[in-house]
């Protein structure tokens, strides 16, 4: 699927959907140290999931300092992952507009569920509908948290 390169602006800030912008070792340096859910995360491994991911880099000016990815096949479903807003930058109402752009990207619409994990931030995906697992018993992960840790 070739999708169109989108651009939102507010002030000196900058949201955009082309791959080419993006500032992988910025990226990489936050999620490899300052994240729990990608933690230790190789390089190339990032580097595969960018290239396999819609992605909605955040910049001021032009330094990268947000970033999130979505997994899709743009007809039934979405995965929403990696999203950050750098700690300098936060309170500034950026990862509101961040998930507001990626809720109304066009080929993100009409699609049957919406999925997402975080332990740090529901406040704010509640604001766009999102909800705890309304029947947990049902839902079933294979997850490995430590599978980054044997690259250190």
């Amino acid at each position: 699927m070739d999708l169109k390169v989108i651009e939102a602006h507010k002030n000196e800030y900058t949201i955009s959907t082309d791959i080419n912008k993006l500032d992988i070792s910025s990226i990489h340096e936050f999620l490899s140290n300052d994240t729990d859910w990608s933690y230790n995360i190789p390089l190339e491994t990032l580097t595969t999931s960018i290239t396999n991911s819609l992605n909605f880099g955040l910049y001021y000016q032009e330094k990268q300092i947000g970033f999130a990815r979505v997994i899709s096949d743009y007809a039934t479903i979405v995965y929403l992952g990696d999203v950050y807003v750098l700690p300098a930058y936060r309170g500034k109402g950026l990862s509101t507009w961040l998930i507001t752009e990626i809720m109304a990207h066009p080929n993100l619409q009409g699609l049957r569920r919406w999925i997402l994990l975080t332990d740090t931030a529901d406040w704010l995906y509640k604001k766009f509908g999102f909800t705890s697992l309304p029947k947990p018993e049902i839902y079933l992960e294979k997850h490995n948290p430590k599978v980054y840790l044997k690259n250190k």
